[in-house]
């Protein structure tokens, strides 16, 4: 899913509370969608700890935060325990949102090839359309830049 204006996907997650999230279900709201490559990881934790402490100011907005990766439910309740993440963390393991969005890659560790998340960011506007995207990003500012991005757009 690339190209802004674009119409999301109907896509449904698994949660770490053991609920389920419906992406239709933010329809009405800003939503962003941040997808990263693994709980408990250095890069993927400080993201995460922008977008919590972050998170009043894109809440003010009427905006939801939602990570997504390919671990477990439990993986993401552990992490989100620990980290006092306060929006929901969407296991991915049948990579359905990761595909919808293109975020799967080859990348490159250590010379070895594989396939992994691609750090990407997302914003979805109230009527469900792709408004903004970050793909490939370093971390630092990141998370301000998307909240200045949600910020610069005029409310209805």
């Amino acid at each position: 899913m690339t190209g802004k204006g674009k119409k999301l996907p109907k896509l449904e997650g698994n949660l770490g509370d053991g609920s389920t999230l419906s992406l239709s279900s933010l329809q009405g709201r800003w939503v962003v969608v941040f997808f990263y490559p693994k709980d408990n990881t250095p890069g993927c934790t400080n993201e995460a700890k922008d977008f919590r402490d972050l998170y009043a100011a894109f809440q003010a907005r009427n905006a939801e935060v939602i990570g997504v990766s390919r671990d477990s439910v439990r993986s993401h309740a552990n992490f989100a325990a620990k980290h006092d993440l306060p929006f929901p963390l969407v296991s991915d393991a049948d990579e359905a949102w990761c595909k919808a969005f293109d975020v799967i890659h080859e990348k490159v560790l250590y010379g070895k090839r594989y396939l992994g998340v691609v750090r990407s960011t997302f914003l979805i506007d109230p009527s469900g359309r792709l408004a903004a995207e970050w793909r490939g990003i370093k971390i630092p500012g990141h998370v301000q830049a998307v909240l200045d991005t949600l910020l610069s757009v005029p409310t209805a």
